[in-house]
């Protein structure tokens, strides 16, 4: 079960909902990263309620493919959590992440609370410097999650040898390893 920011059960933990691609990439990431609680993979951004996995790939329901990600801020902190999501995919490509192409692949920032959306603002303006291209991620507000089905939650460590997890998830997860290595369990 995922915390919620400030939850009684503990107000250290923190949650953040931000789209980078396929929700299979920030996922696997986020899953080996210390400090991390939880991951899900989930739909955000749309107009259709309870939207499948199926709705979403035909590009018509307006949601991003997303990962909702809960955190002890005494082990890693917000930054952090964030940057990581810019190293592990290109935020400059509108709608699309290398083949994966829709507005479902859309970068993609989701603030719960005026915090987020400042601590949102401050990544973009951060990493921009890195790009030659403008950053396209957009914030988008008042969002209702829907969390992916079941085989989509893990995805990357039930079907490691599948040949996306390979050609997609793998190099990515290197480039955040490069950079956040500190950070990786």
């Amino acid at each position: 079960m995922t915390q919620q920011q400030g939850s009684p059960a503990n107000n250290n933990h923190r949650t953040l909902i931000m789209g980078g691609g396929c929700f299979w990439c920030a996922d696997t990431v986020y899953r080996k990263t210390r400090g991390v609680i939880d991951s899900e993979c989930g739909y955000i951004g749309g107009h259709v309620d309870h939207p499948t996995y199926e709705q979403v790939s035909t590009a018509t329901t307006g949601h991003a493919e997303a990962v909702k990600v809960t955190f002890d801020q005494n082990i890693i902190d917000a930054d952090t959590i964030v940057d990581m999501l810019f190293a592990s995919h290109n935020p400059t490509t509108l709608n699309r992440q290398g083949a994966d192409v829709g507005p479902q692949y859309r970068s993609a920032l989701f603030p719960q609370s005026a915090e987020d959306r400042e601590l949102f603002e401050r990544a973009i303006e951060r990493h921009q410097q890195y790009w030659s291209d403008p950053i396209v991620t957009t914030i988008e507000e008042d969002a209702i999650w829907w969390p992916a089905e079941a085989e989509h939650q893990n995805f990357y460590a039930r079907n490691p040898t599948w040949g996306y997890c390979q050609v997609v998830i793998n190099p990515k997860l290197a480039n955040v390893r490069e950079h956040y290595s500190a950070w990786l369990e």
